[in-house]
């Protein structure tokens, strides 16, 4: 009887030092009640307590943790999207009381915070806005949290606004749209690289049209000046000048021919023609240039006769 009474109370013994110590990990907070009623804080590490009186009602963690909350609300434009925002919150260490009897469940808490939030803001915008101002928004619901958590022992490091999708047909028409747009200014960039080209070959034709012309300009000055020349020539061995021009002509004429002799591949068609056709053709242009000549002497004296006439009226009035 002695032997069990003493292991009896051995065990007892063991019994009571087994249940007053407690271990509490790193980045947790234990809750000591003593018969109910709180009692105590502990932190991380190993404590005792009262056996049989007090119990470890239950661990706190302090880590930073993240909540994701979705939530499909309405814009501005009447555009249903759906939002996930991210809420990294953590309980406070002085406030460990708080978080652990405030609040039955404080995810549902934080998720009702974010609904609210998030259909009160988005509501005032567009969707082309909500996807510009979403860090409006995650400032919004986190303000609005920080205030409202810390009563209950919780404290907001950061909330994020992670996704917005809208409706799938809404992201089609958008696709759309975007398409549209670029295709818009791919034809405006094209309309303009094809205008300069217009311009380009236009302002070339031009320059070319101009140097051409006074390519043209020079060439006649300068057969003018050597036709000048050649007459001034034929002047000083006794040929006038209706038969140096004739002359002239003729032999441009059998240039040209010989010209067109030298390339086998012309495709000139030449009249039938003859020596006796080219004299016959040098006496008509002596005949003309001799009548013109002549025409050109007769209306010269007629408008001399026209001014004495005009002169001698004037001075007999």
């Amino acid at each position: 009887m002695e032997i069990v009474g003493l292991v009896g109370a051995v065990g007892f013994l063991l019994f009571m030092i087994r249940d007053g110590w407690v271990i509490v990990r790193q980045q947790q907070a234990g809750v000591i009640q003593r018969l109910g009623k709180y009692q105590k804080t502990i932190g991380p590490g190993f404590h005792f307590k009262m056996p049989f009186l007090d119990r470890v009602a239950g661990r706190v963690n302090l880590k930073v943790q993240q909540l994701d909350v979705n939530v499909e609300t309405k814009t501005k434009d009447d555009v249903f999207v759906h939002l996930k925002v991210s809420v990294q919150y953590f309980v406070l260490k002085q406030k460990v009381y708080d978080a652990f009897y405030e609040l039955e469940d404080p995810k549902t808490q934080i998720t009702s915070y974010v609904f609210d939030v998030v259909r009160a803001e988005v509501p005032k915008m567009k969707l082309d806005e909500v996807f510009a101002r979403k860090d409006d928004v995650a400032v919004a619901i986190k303000s609005e949290l920080a205030d409202a958590m810390e009563s209950y022992g919780y404290g907001i490091v950061k909330a994020l606004v992670t996704d917005i999708d809208p409706d799938k047909q809404v992201k089609m028409a958008m696709n759309r749209i975007n398409a549209a747009e670029r295709e818009k200014v791919a034809a405006q960039y094209e309309a303009e690289a094809e205008r300069i080209k217009i311009v380009a070959i236009a302002q070339a034709e031009a320059e070319s049209k101009k140097l051409q012309g006074q390519g043209i300009a020079d060439q006649r000055r300068e057969i003018a000046k050597g036709l000048e020349d050649s007459v001034e020539a034929l002047n000083k061995v006794g040929i006038n000048s209706q038969e140096a021009s004739a002359l002239i002509v003729v032999t441009q004429h059998y240039d040209t021919l010989q010209a067109m002799g030298t390339n086998s591949r012309s495709n000139l068609i030449l009249l039938p023609n003859s020596p006796s056709n080219a004299s016959d053709m040098m006496g008509e242009m002596i005949t003309s240039f001799t009548a013109a000549s002549m025409m050109g002497d007769e209306m010269s004296k007629a408008k001399v006769e026209a001014q004495r006439e005009d002169i001698k009226k004037r001075l007999d009035k």
